[in-house]
């Protein structure tokens, strides 16, 4: 939800960090945001933009399935297929640095950065 509320161009931001890259989201988190956008105010708003930028990305399945919360998921596939991750949830962002797998996240509420360990 980081584009709606920093106003970022989020794919323009990253492109200008590691150059060519394929935006990937799993189908889980697709369903989360779908889930979201019923929500009324800012954050169905910003589900509803997220959904929106979907529309550029791959969508991935993940071979766990349901057995794992979503963020674990993510977790697991930036792992597996040594991707980056963007996000912004402080806890997300600590698991996967703990596990050596790199983030992209704000900076200061206008640049984006990325983050290893």
């Amino acid at each position: 939800m980081m584009p709606a509320q920093f106003k970022v161009d989020l794919f323009e931001e990253i492109r200008a960090l590691v150059g060519g890259f394929e935006p990937v989201v799993l189908k889980e988190v697709v369903q989360e945001l779908t889930g979201l956008t019923r929500a009324k105010g800012r954050d169905g708003a910003a589900a509803r933009f997220g959904l929106a930028l979907v529309e550029q990305c791959t969508i991935a399945e993940t071979a766990n399935g349901a057995s794992n919360p979503v963020d674990e998921r993510v977790i697991e596939y930036a792992e597996e297929h040594n991707c980056l991750v963007v996000t912004n949830d402080r806890s997300v962002r600590d698991a996967l640095l703990a596990r050596g797998i790199g983030v992209i996240s704000m900076r200061n509420q206008k640049k984006l950065e990325i983050l290893r360990r």
